[in-house]
C-alpha cells in the first residue's frame, strides 16, 4: 500500500460558550486518503462532516477552533502552517466544490474569467496555457462545446454545467486535495449521475486525494472508495464502501441505509377507489409562459386533477415546467389559454384578482426555508400573519393557535419565540410547512421541499406530511425531480418533460415497465446500494436521451 496522500490523526474541533467553556463538535477523527481515491464523510446535518472537511483546509468557521490533532498533506501538517502559507495551499494544493455553484460563481464575469482567476493571479500559469487548459478540464467534464462554454456567463448554462464548471474551477490548479461539499444536493436525477461521473473520472484521471461530504449513502456506493460514518462530531463507523453497504455494523449506519433515496424493491398499486366527489382542483388545457405576451411558452396543454385528501406527485428534470405549473394553480402567473378551476368555479389567473377565501385555500411550501422565512421576525410573527389575514383571528386567539401549530409540527412551543436562522434545516422545513398550514388551507404544494434536507430529515417531513393529511384531509401537489420518493408518497403521478405532461397515472400505471421513455430514463437514475452501478447507468442514460432526442 503506498503512502496516504492525506492523512488526519485524532482531529478535535470545540466551541466556546460565553462563560469560556470548552465543547467538543467535532472529537477524535482520523483517517487516511490514497492518490485518486474518495472518501466520504456521511451522517444528518450537524455531525460534523462540513465542520472535518474545512479542518483539512487549515480552517473553521467563525466561532470554532481546531484543538488538537494533526492533518498531513504529501508529508506536510497544514495545521502547523502560517496564514500565509495556507493562503498559497487553498486554492492551488487544496480546493473546494460547495453545494451551490449558483451562490459561487459571480455573474457579471464570464466562466473563464473565474475558471482561470487563480493560476493567473498567483503567477502559476499564464493566461493561454490558463484557457488551454479550461478548455481541456471542459472537454475531460463532457460539456458541450469545450472551445466556447467558458466564453458564457453563469446564467446562461444549466446547473448541472454550472456545477461541473466548478469542478473545473477547482481542478485548474492540479491540487492534491479536493473537497466535494454536497456536489449533487439540488440537481436533478439525471443530471446528478452524469456530474458524479465526472467528478469520479477527474479523480482517478489526476490521481487527487478526494473527500467527499453528503448525507446520501446511495450517492456515496458510486463515487467512494472508503466511508466515515459521523454522528454528533464522532466516528460511528469506517471501513471499505463495499464493507459498510453490504454488512453495516452500527444501527446508525443502517437507519442511513433505510433513507436513501432507493426505489422501493416493489411499487405497490393503492387500491382503487372510485371516487363520487367532484376534484378539488382541476388544470384544464392550460398554456402558460413568460414575456410580455407569455411567447416564451414554458407549459404546453397541461390537464391536472387533484382530488380531497390525495397526493399527486409531480416529476421531471430540472426545466420540465413543475414549479412553473405551481405558480400557475397558485395564482402567482397566469395562463395564456386554459383555466384552473378550485371545487368546479374558474379562479381568477392572478393572486391579486382572487378572493382572499380562494387565496387561503391553496397555499405554496417553498423549496429552500432559510430563503422563505423572513430572518429578522419571530417565528410568532411568521406564523400568526396568515391566521390575522385569512382567518381574522385576534392577536391573542393567534398566539394559541401558534403553539397549537408548532405542536402539529412536533416543534416545542417556546419556538414561537425564535428567529429561522436559531433552527436547524428541517427545523425551518417545519416552519415553513406550518406557515402553510396556518391558513387552513385544503391543498399544499409542497415544492421540492425536501431536496435540501439530508435523507433522515427529509424522511421525518414526509412522515409529517403524511400524518396531517390523515388528520386534516390535506390533498398536496408534491414537486420533485426525486422519483424515489414520490413512488412512497403519492397516489398519482404527473411525468413532466419540456412543459408538457408525458405520462399520469397511479404509481404502478406510470412506473411500472413498459412504461414512457422519459419516464424510464428518471426510473434509470435513481442510484442503487452497489458500487458498479453508475457507470451501468451513464451508459443507459445516454442511449435513452438519444433516443428520446430534443
Amino acid at each position: 500500500m503506498a503512502e496516504p496522500l492525506l492523512k488526519v490523526r485524532n482531529l478535535d474541533v470545540s466551541v466556546r460558550d460565553k462563560k469560556g467553556h470548552e465543547f467538543k463538535i467535532v472529537d477524535d477523527i482520523s483517517f487516511d486518503v490514497q492518490p485518486g481515491e474518495v472518501i466520504a464523510l456521511i451522517g444528518e446535518s450537524g455531525s460534523g462532516k462540513t465542520t472535518i472537511s474545512l479542518g483539512c483546509m487549515g480552517y473553521t468557521r467563525p466561532g470554532c477552533h481546531i484543538t488538537g490533532g494533526s492533518v498531513e498533506l504529501g508529508g506536510t501538517n497544514v495545521l502547523d502552517q502560517s496564514l500565509t502559507a495556507l493562503q498559497e495551499l487553498r486554492g492551488k494544493d487544496i480546493t473546494y466544490v460547495a453545494q451551490s455553484a449558483a451562490a459561487s460563481f459571480n455573474g457579471a464575469m464570464t466562466i473563464d474569467a473565474q475558471v482561470t482567476e487563480i493560476p493567473i493571479i498567483t503567477g502559476a500559469m499564464s493566461r493561454e496555457d490558463a484557457l488551454a487548459k479550461a478548455a481541456q478540464l471542459y472537454a475531460d467534464l463532457e460539456l458541450p462545446d469545450p472551445e466556447n462554454i467558458g466564453k458564457r456567463y453563469p446564467h446562461q448554462v444549466s446547473g448541472g454545467q454550472l456545477q461541473r464548471l466548478m469542478a473545473a474551477m477547482a481542478m485548474i490548479s492540479d491540487p492534491r486535495l479536493l473537497i466535494l461539499d454536497e456536489p449533487t444536493t439540488a440537481l436533478d436525477v439525471t443530471t446528478q449521475i452524469e456530474v458524479l461521473y465526472s467528478f469520479k473520472k477527474l479523480i482517478k484521471d489526476h490521481k487527487t486525494a478526494a473527500i467527499y461530504v453528503t448525507h446520501d449513502l446511495s450517492l456515496v456506493a458510486q463515487v467512494a472508495d472508503h466511508i466515515l460514518v459521523l454522528k454528533d462530531g464522532q466516528m460511528v463507523e469506517y471501513g471499505a464502501t463495499e464493507q459498510i453497504i453490504s454488512d453495516p455494523q452500527h444501527d446508525y449506519t443502517k437507519a442511513l441505509m433505510a433513507a436513501a433515496h432507493l426505489m422501493p424493491d416493489e411499487i405497490h398499486a393503492p387500491p382503487v377507489v372510485t371516487n363520487e366527489d367532484p376534484p378539488l382542483l382541476q388544470v384544464r388545457n392550460a398554456t402558460a409562459g413568460y414575456g410580455p405576451d407569455q411567447d416564451i411558452i414554458a407549459l404546453q396543454d397541461i390537464d391536472l386533477t387533484i382530488h380531497a385528501g390525495e397526493t399527486v406527485g409531480v416529476i421531471g428534470e430540472s426545466g420540465s415546467g413543475k414549479t412553473t405549473l405551481g405558480r400557475l394553480i397558485s395564482g402567482l402567473m397566469g395562463a395564456k389559454k386554459g383555466g384552473i378551476y378550485l371545487d368546479g368555479h374558474q379562479l381568477a389567473q392572478s393572486v391579486g384578482q382572487r378572493s382572499k377565501e380562494d387565496l387561503r385555500q391553496i397555499q405554496f411550501a417553498f423549496q429552500m426555508a432559510d430563503v422563505a422565512l423572513n430572518p429578522r421576525q419571530r417565528l410568532n410573527k411568521i406564523l400568526s400573519r396568515p391566521m390575522l389575514f385569512y382567518r381574522g383571528l385576534s392577536r391573542r386567539e393567534a398566539d394559541r393557535e401558534v403553539a397549537r401549530l408548532l405542536e402539529r409540527v412536533d416543534l416545542p412551543t417556546d419556538f414561537a419565540w425564535r428567529f429561522p436562522p436559531e433552527l436547524s434545516g428541517g427545523q425551518r422545513q417545519r416552519v415553513n410547512l406550518a406557515r402553510a398550514l396556518a391558513a387552513e388551507p385544503r391543498l399544499i404544494i409542497c415544492d421540492e421541499i425536501t431536496s435540501a434536507l439530508d435523507t433522515i430529515v427529509a424522511q421525518q417531513i414526509l412522515d409529517l406530511l403524511e400524518d396531517l393529511q390523515d388528520e386534516l384531509n390535506l390533498s398536496y401537489m408534491f414537486i420533485t425531480h426525486d422519483i424515489a420518493t414520490v413512488s412512497k408518497i403519492s397516489e398519482r403521478i404527473a411525468v413532466m418533460r419540456l412543459g408538457r405532461i408525458v405520462a399520469q397515472g397511479t404509481v404502478d400505471q406510470v412506473l411500472t415497465p413498459p412504461c414512457h421513455e422519459y419516464t424510464q430514463l428518471l426510473l434509470n437514475s435513481v442510484p442503487e446500494m452497489r458500487t458498479d452501478w453508475l457507470d451501468e447507468a451513464v451508459v443507459e442514460r445516454r442511449k435513452l436521451v438519444a433516443a428520446l432526442g430534443d
